[in-house]
């Protein structure tokens, strides 16, 4: 296994949320179950490189494609990637390194090869069958959650249920947060009965009208969101959706969302 794919830090917060692994029958007890770690390589190789599951290279990653895709599936069916990430945020709100305040969304298109559920015809690609990840961001462009739709839905619809995938974050005293106080959005959640609902929900509507000159500043907050979403996109297998359920997807938008997280603690310190 390469050691680069999995670094200690990461498996060290990973290891305690896997499920256990099923118990070896005394009679006929087959191959050795491959390494719950060299399988997390070989996962973490396809989400980096984007290579097709069948083409992972089983002599430098240390696992078969088709074990890695397995363990992903479980691991996904288990809820590994939100408490993931869920814990990774936790640690930066300890460490000081969320401002939940000022937070930011937006929408980005991809395309989908293969269909599956959340696809629909994208309004930006000529009808082509595509996917769109909405992402929610706090003021240092730190990813809060990630869902997915299909891509003719429209951004606005999925503002609230984007806010309701935040996980309530630990790591201070008193209650967890779970919701902004300044929501920062573009001209395409600019609908006065979102607004009405954010201010309903506590939450102080920061969008940039239809109609009105560029100028308005918002641009000076909301921007890291488009930074994270470059984040999110260099793990190529994001770039374009290939896994046709809908769930592994996300599983892999999770586990990248993590490892951004990850990536902030270390350069923290």
């Amino acid at each position: 296994m390469r050691a680069d794919l999995v670094p200690d830090d990461l498996w060290e917060r990973v290891a305690p949320l896997l499920p256990p692994a099923p118990e070896r029958r005394h009679r006929h007890p087959g191959r050795l179950r491959v390494p719950d770690r060299t399988a997390l390589a070989g996962v973490l190789f396809v989400l980096r490189t984007g290579v097709a599951w069948r083409d992972v290279p089983a002599e430098t990653v240390g696992c078969s494609g088709v074990t890695a895709w397995r363990r992903l599936r479980d691991w996904t069916e288990a809820g590994v990637w939100p408490r993931l990430h869920a814990a990774l945020l936790a640690e930066l709100r300890r460490a000081d390194l969320l401002d939940l305040d000022d937070c930011s969304v937006d929408g980005s298109h991809v395309r989908a090869l293969k269909g599956g559920k959340h696809v629909g015809p994208s309004p930006v690609d000529r009808a082509r069958p595509g996917s769109k990840h909405h992402l929610i961001v706090d003021r240092y462009g730190t990813p809060l959650a990630v869902t997915l739709t299909g891509g003719n839905r429209h951004d606005v619809t999925q503002l609230l249920p984007l806010l309701e995938s935040v996980p309530p974050i630990r790591g201070a005293r008193g209650r967890p947060r779970l919701k902004p106080r300044r929501l920062y959005a573009d001209r395409g959640y600019d609908f006065d009965k979102y607004r009405r609902l954010l201010w309903k929900c506590g939450i102080k509507p920061m969008i940039a009208r239809r109609g009105v000159a560029h100028g308005s500043g918002l641009g000076k907050v909301r921007w890291v969101v488009e930074r994270a979403f470059a984040w999110l996109h260099q793990f190529k297998r994001l770039r374009t959706r290939y896994e046709r359920r809908a769930d592994l997807h996300q599983g892999l938008l999770d586990l990248a969302c993590s490892l951004i997280c990850l990536r902030r603690l270390r350069t923290s310190f």
